[in-house]
């Protein structure tokens, strides 16, 4: 491969969108391969491009890293994924993404009220929580669904 065929950090982080920490880190973490220079600069092959638009999908989805690193590790050793590929990576997201839409309509239709904080504080708290029961079921709100709360627990 020529070296003109090869990407630095600043061109990939400009044309993937992605800050040249992220991709330091999703390199560290093995997401994404580079090379290195004589002078010890990063060195991407154009196809990593493909492979961080996965990963943007994937995080827009919901997976964690791990989960992202487990789906790729599924792949042949350093290829980027094909529409084939894609299909198959990304088939077990439809249900997560249907979770989630449900959720959010949830979410939507219930911003003019309570979402179960368990802060005592509107009127109708007393009415939807009387004596702090969502207390004891722990912190955050306890009516937003749970697709929502999946940020407490990461």
């Amino acid at each position: 491969m020529h070296t003109r065929d090869l990407l630095g950090v600043g061109e990939v982080a400009r044309r993937s969108g992605f800050a040249p920490s992220a991709l330091r880190y999703y390199d560290s973490l093995g997401l994404i391969t580079s090379t290195r220079t004589a002078g010890a600069q990063r060195r991407y092959e154009r196809s990593v491009l493909r492979r961080l638009a996965f990963i943007r999908a994937a995080r827009n989805v919901g997976l964690t890293l791990e989960e992202i690193s487990d789906a790729l590790a599924t792949l042949p050793q350093g290829r980027t994924p094909t529409k084939a590929d894609w299909a198959k990576l990304s088939r077990g997201w439809r249900e997560r993404i249907n979770e989630q839409i449900v959720a959010l309509e949830s979410l939507r239709d219930q911003l003019d009220s309570c979402i179960g904080c368990g802060c005592l504080s509107m009127r109708t708290c007393a009415f939807s929580n009387p004596e702090d029961e969502l207390g004891d079921r722990g912190p955050g709100a306890r009516y937003l669904p749970g697709r929502l709360r999946a940020a407490e627990a990461g």
